[in-house]
């Protein structure tokens, strides 16, 4: 199968990167001929060049020529998107469409319902746009980049081309990463199709089980921003005596390094590479994620399950999609430190119990998030996909055979 990924990297990496980054070379690995067409969001330094990315954001016609060009010299079978976001924009729906290929984007995140992606504002959650075509009350807070301007361009970018039908009628597929995300976007104002919405979530490397012998430090790894909810886990460290190892870098980073100072449980390592953080997760008491938004679906989770690692995350979204309280980990009411201190200290006194429970995340890993259960479900909505262009088969083909795609 020849596959062309697309893809528009942002000046921060993040998951989505690495995401787009592993389904690449997983599909390499399985024999397909891959070829990617990657923009760079590093090339925006200007005001004059965000206004002119907002603008393009609508459609590009650059990205558009250069699609083309990569269509006609590749050939694919399949187009897959992950961001297109600012510099990419719709325009290569309308391409692929004009050359019959299918295509399929993974929403990662929440753009196409709300401007900020993240469903988050100011720290809390904040849902007003899903269920508008035109998000007025977004666009006057600012709720990207904190910019009424630029969350104008995104909101003008979506709502326009919904009005125009390029979500109901240019993309065959949308990915969703959880089922909570598959039911956001299939309540939203985007009135995609059902059938075209097909759950497969991310996958991570093994990792490998983690030391029979664990030391008693909590770990947090991520961005240090406030959506992630690191400003949380700081209140609950300082009611509890546990050793606590931040991993990560960000905004938030003096608050973390000032808190460090003053609590000397509090251990900060800044950005480490994927050894050192594989290093850190087989060996600590438990990994903590309290994030305050929805999240798309973490692979720093999915990280902490291949290595047999007790995870205590935030009960929202995807989050409590992965996690089963008191099954494969522990859930703990978002935002809320007193809630996080009190899971903490019920991890810690019954240790057989919560081994238990490091335990059933391993197998979790193991029967759901793979490599090769990953691409057992990608390459399947690839073929369903390719056999309703070739056979011409209307959308109820897809209604009765996807199903299968989701899970629990």
């Amino acid at each position: 199968m020849k596959i062309l990924l697309i893809h528009n990297k942002y000046k921060q990496p993040g998951g989505e990167d690495n995401v787009f980054e592993s389904e690449g070379e997983l599909l390499s690995k399985h024999g397909h001929f891959v070829e990617r067409l990657v923009f760079e969001n590093s090339t925006i330094r200007t005001f004059v060049d965000e206004y002119l990315s907002g603008l393009k954001a609508i459609y590009n016609p650059q990205s558009a020529w250069e699609f083309r060009d990569k269509i006609m010299h590749f050939n694919p079978d399949i187009i897959h998107v992950h961001n297109f976001v600012p510099l990419v924009s719709p325009a290569i729906f309308f391409v692929a469409k004009e050359f019959n290929i299918p295509i399929i984007l993974t929403l990662h995140n929440y753009r196409l319902i709300c401007p900020s992606a993240t469903l988050v504002y100011k720290g809390k959650i904040y849902e007003q746009s899903i269920h508008s075509l035109f998000p007025v009350d977004a666009i006057m807070k600012g709720v990207y980049r904190n910019s009424k301007l630029q969350t104008a361009a995104v909101a003008i970018m979506v709502a326009l081309h919904n009005l125009i039908g390029t979500w109901k009628n240019k993309v065959d597929f949308y990915i969703t990463l959880s089922n909570f995300a598959k039911e956001k976007f299939r309540t939203s104002a985007l009135a995609i199709p059902e059938e075209r919405l097909v759950v497969k979530p991310n996958f991570v490397p093994d990792f490998g089980i983690g030391h029979s012998m664990r030391n008693d430090e909590l770990l947090f790894i991520g961005r240090l921003v406030e959506e992630k909810g690191i400003q949380i886990l700081l209140k609950a460290i300082k009611i509890l005596q546990f050793n606590l190892t931040i991993i990560g870098d960000g905004p938030l980073r003096k608050l973390v390094t000032d808190a460090a100072k003053t609590n000397p449980n509090i251990h900060y390592l800044g950005f480490q590479d994927k050894a050192s953080i594989a290093n850190h997760l087989k060996k600590c008491k438990a990994l903590i994620f309290p994030s305050i938004w929805y999240e798309g679906f973490p692979l720093t989770i999915l990280e902490a399950f291949s290595t047999g690692t007790l995870v205590i995350a935030s009960r929202l979204g995807a989050m409590a999609e992965i996690i089963q309280d008191r099954v494969n980990g522990l859930l703990f009411e978002a935002g809320n430190e007193i809630a996080l201190a009190n899971k903490i200290v019920e991890m810690d006194a019954e240790p057989e119990w919560a081994k238990h429970l490091a335990e059933n995340a391993r197998l979790s890993y193991l029967q759901h998030y793979t490599p090769e259960k990953n691409y057992g479900l990608l390459v399947r909505i690839y073929s369903k996909a390719m056999a309703l262009k070739h056979q011409g088969q209307d959308d109820q083909f897809i209604n009765q055979s996807m199903p299968a795609l989701s899970h629990s």
